[in-house]
C-alpha cells in the first residue's frame, strides 16, 4: 500500500471488493458491510467545489464509488477544519448543561418547523424510546417567510440557546458550508 492508503497504480475508488466487504444476516436479509473505513473510496471534490481540475474524473470516480458500494468520502471540500472544531465545542457546551435549562429551546415550542432540544428518550424509533438527545436545526426560515406563512411543516426559525451564544451562528455558518459541498457532489453525481 502506498502513502495514501492505496495500492500502487490504483484510482481514489479501485479496491478489491473482497477485501473491504463482508456479508451479515440482517432481519433475513444478507447485508453488504463494510469493514473498514480505509477501505472505503475518497473522492476528491475539490474540482466541483472550486471549478478548477478534472471534474470528469471526480465524477467518475463518484460513480464508481456508488455503484461499487453504495458511498463514499470525500477530500478537497474546502471547510475549514476550526469551523468543525467551533460547532462541536459549542454544542458539547449545550449539551452539557441541565436539561431544564436545554429546555428553553424544546422542540415543543417550534410548532412544525421542527426544529429544537429534544431529551434521551424524546424520540420514539419503531416504538421504542431512543436512547439521544438532540437538537433539530435547517435552513433559516424568518417568520415572513412564504413557506412559513403557508404552514410548510419542516420550515421556521431554528431554536438557537442564549447560552452559548456562538452555538447558533457556528451552525449556520457550517450549514452553509455543506451546502456548498452538497451542491458540488450533486454536480459530480450528475456527471
Amino acid at each position: 500500500m502506498g502513502t495514501t492508503g492505496l495500492e500502487p497504480g490504483t484510482s481514489s475508488v479501485s479496491w478489491k471488493r473482497s477485501n473491504q466487504l463482508s456479508y451479515a444476516p440482517v432481519a433475513g436479509r444478507t447485508l453488504a458491510v463494510v469493514t473498514a473505513a480505509t477501505h472505503l473510496p475518497l473522492v476528491d471534490v475539490a474540482p466541483l467545489v472550486d471549478g478548477h481540475g478534472d471534474v470528469e474524473t471526480a465524477g467518475r470516480e463518484i460513480d464508481q464509488a456508488c455503484r461499487d458500494i453504495g458511498f463514499f468520502r470525500i477530500t478537497g471540500h474546502g471547510i475549514d477544519p476550526e469551523l468543525l472544531g467551533r460547532v462541536d465545542d459549542a454544542a458539547r457546551r449545550f449539551f452539557a448543561q441541565p436539561d431544564d435549562v436545554k429546555q428553553a429551546v424544546a422542540m415543543s415550542k417550534a410548532g412544525s418547523a421542527w426544529r429544537g432540544w429534544f431529551p434521551v428518550g424524546g424520540e420514539l424509533t419503531s416504538g421504542r424510546p431512543d436512547r439521544k438527545e438532540g437538537l433539530y436545526v435547517g435552513a433559516e426560515h424568518p417568520p415572513s417567510h412564504p413557506r412559513v406563512v403557508a404552514g410548510v411543516p419542516l420550515h421556521g426559525p431554528n431554536l438557537f440557546p442564549t447560552e452559548p451564544a456562538d452555538l447558533g451562528p457556528a451552525i449556520l455558518e457550517w450549514l452553509t458550508q455543506l451546502e456548498r459541498v452538497a451542491a458540488a457532489v450533486m454536480r459530480g453525481i450528475a456527471i
